[in-house]
């Protein structure tokens, strides 16, 4: 009797364990990889978790989304062939990084082009940019997923500098620190900037030591860099749009039945809402404590900055160099007043 006990009790362990095992393997059915450059804890990174939580949320736990921040699955280079060959179905980063399969795209981050964050969200669902997209699905089964403007990265880009400024005119001659780009040094220099190549860390010890006066940055690195300690003003001139495409497997999106389709559709909307809701609540605080140690912050108007910019990608579409119908794409997604 005993013994028969002990059996019935084996027979119903085992039979837990294999319901277990049954309840773990079913638990997705489908599996998808994130690769990401960010800390986990990183605005940026929660976002991304947030967007993975609510996969696997609205697809009734069918749908998984592993997270792999830090870059531990690879490098940008490494991970693009990965989204290629669908070992990777997701990678969250700037859109340029698309210009490997179609070079134009690089000009959806063209500084002074856009006046707004609203003005670039509608240039990037202009036929030429969706064309582009187009392009590079053709050419690489590679595309975007959703709109590339709903996760913020930035949130918006500022001047760092001993010199404040108000307008372009009193900008010009500024010494301004810039990174290994020949575009953008084209640009500032079109707008008067001094401009001079350097290294990111050597950015505090440069200004500091009367080699550059100026940097130009992410508002959200300003603290974390302490440029405001060697450069107490803060000017907002929105250089470019940042924006967090999420670089997508084309195949692997195309091939989910539709309820999935609409469950990933559905968290990547709610985890771009997170990534605003994150990024103004920091921004928020970051800015108070600087100004607390007598940190300027200003918002200056920037129409002449854009009026002459508007004349250097003239100068450049007459001379052949931009992508054709470029600067019309932006004309007509600019918003209506």
């Amino acid at each position: 009797m005993t013994r028969l006990i002990k059996l019935c009790r084996i027979l119903a362990i085992g039979l837990v364990t294999s319901i277990g095992l049954v309840s773990v393997s079913q638990a997705a059915d489908i599996v998808w990889r994130m690769a990401t450059k960010q800390p986990a804890d990183s605005n940026e990174g929660k976002a991304f978790q947030r967007f993975a939580d609510k996969v696997a949320e609205f697809s009734d736990g069918r749908m998984e989304v592993k997270v792999f921040p830090n870059e531990q699955l690879g490098k940008t280079e490494a991970i693009l062939e990965q989204i290629q060959a669908g070992t990777v179905q997701l990678y969250p980063e700037g859109s340029a990084y698309l210009a490997k399969w179609v070079d134009d795209v690089k000009y959806s981050s063209a500084p002074f082009m856009f006046e707004s964050r609203d003005h670039w969200a509608q240039f990037m669902q202009t036929d030429l940019f969706q064309g582009w997209l187009r392009d590079i699905e053709a050419e690489a089964g590679v595309t975007i997923l959703g709109d590339p403007a709903a996760y913020m990265r930035g949130p918006y880009r500022v001047m760092v500098t001993k010199k404040p400024w108000t307008s372009l005119e009193e900008m010009k001659d500024v010494k301004l620190r810039m990174h290994p780009n020949q575009l953008a040094a084209d640009v500032w220099t079109h707008l008067g900037a001094e401009v001079r190549t350097l290294g990111w860390t050597e950015v505090y010890s440069s200004i500091k030591q009367g080699i550059v006066e100026a940097v130009n940055s992410p508002i959200g690195l300003v603290e974390s860099m302490k440029f405001y300690e060697v450069a107490p003003h803060i000017i907002r001139h929105d250089e470019y749009p940042q924006g967090i495409g999420f670089i997508m497997n084309a195949k692997a999106y195309h091939e989910l039945p539709d309820d999935l389709k609409d469950a990933v559709d559905r968290a990547y909307a709610a985890g771009g809402a997170y990534s605003v809701e994150l990024s103004d609540a920091t921004l928020a605080d970051q800015l108070n404590r600087m100004k607390a140690k007598g940190v300027t912050y200003s918002e200056p108007d920037l129409s002449d900055f854009q009026a002459s910019m508007r004349e250097f990608y003239r100068e450049r579409e007459a001379k052949g160099e931009l992508p054709a119908g470029f600067l019309d794409a932006v004309e007509t997604s600019r918003p209506k007043s």
